[in-house]
């Protein structure tokens, strides 16, 4: 697939790390005939380790369409990093909550001008014991139901291994595989020209998590537990409404042998704007 221009600063983070990610690790990809080649779209992603947004850019980035993702605005004040961020049109998000719709607006502009937006539903690495994904949150229904365009689910698996959930050292050795799978469109055809209320926003963010849980059930080789990802009670066929731990809050307990480095969610995080690492790639 043709690759679009991308510019100074985002080829020279691809030089920098693309390098590294080939020596270190090992790469699955799949599902690559699902990601659009022309027109602006959203890939909604689960988020498993800091490093993930890597590893899930370098799927990306081999698809032909490189991604912009959401990143919390903490990562533009680090020197270099946040020039090679903004130079790369990564879209910064504040906790602010009107400085947030401002990146709403700007990942509106940018699908529709044909570009592809990345999105962690989770708005942080899954707190799940298990590394399921937890309850989405909206901001990637509202840019697809707001711009009409489609939205792409994504899984990947495999990135907690290289980094361990809020941890910051790496294990490097062996080589880990890097799963990514992609699938098809989500069909949000029951919520598109409808207003936009919470009820249909937390619909249309239930059937892109239900999506993302499929294709990660195909990635580890094992069924999901119930309601993982949606609200208690509108999961797949079989859930068990109130099955217990399968639904975590970003208030509820960490991993028993991790721990976040923030354990409030941001306001940007309520709208599932940005992931933990995101746009560090």
């Amino acid at each position: 697939m043709a690759r679009r221009r991308i510019g100074f600063w985002y080829r020279l983070a691809v030089v920098v790390v693309k390098p590294l990610l080939l020596l270190f690790t090992k790469r699955d990809w799949r599902g690559t005939e699902n990601i659009p080649t022309s027109g602006g779209f959203v890939t909604a992603v689960n988020h498993i380790s800091y490093v993930d947004p890597l590893t899930y850019a370098h799927f990306q980035y081999d698809t032909g369409r490189v991604p912009r993702f959401l990143a919390k605005s903490g990562l533009f004040k680090i020197p270099f990093v946040g020039r090679v961020l903004a130079g790369a049109g990564q879209i910064p998000v504040y906790r602010d909550s009107a400085d947030a719709a401002l990146a709403f607006r700007a990942a509106v502009e940018a699908v529709e001008k044909g570009e592809c937006v990345a999105v962690y539903p989770e708005g942080t690495i899954t707190r799940d014991k298990t590394l399921w994904p937890m309850l989405g949150k909206t901001g990637a229904a509202r840019i697809a139901l707001t711009t009409g365009a489609p939205v792409i689910p994504v899984a990947q698996w495999g990135a907690h291994e290289l980094l361990p959930p809020y941890t910051k050292r790496p294990r490097l050795l062996p080589r880990k595989t890097m799963r990514v799978l992609a699938g098809p469109p989500v069909d949000l055809d029951e919520f598109r020209g409808r207003e936009l209320t919470a009820d249909v926003l937390r619909g249309a963010t239930d059937r892109i998590m239900e999506s993302i849980t499929e294709l990660l059930v195909k990635l580890r080789d094992e069924p999901a537990p119930p309601n993982a990802g949606v609200r208690r009670g509108s999961g797949r066929k079989g859930a068990v409404e109130g099955a217990e731990g399968v639904e975590i809050e970003p208030t509820d307990a960490e991993p028993t042998d991790t721990k976040p480095t923030d354990t409030k969610p941001t306001d940007t995080e309520t709208n599932g704007t940005a992931g933990t690492a995101g746009g560090r790639a």
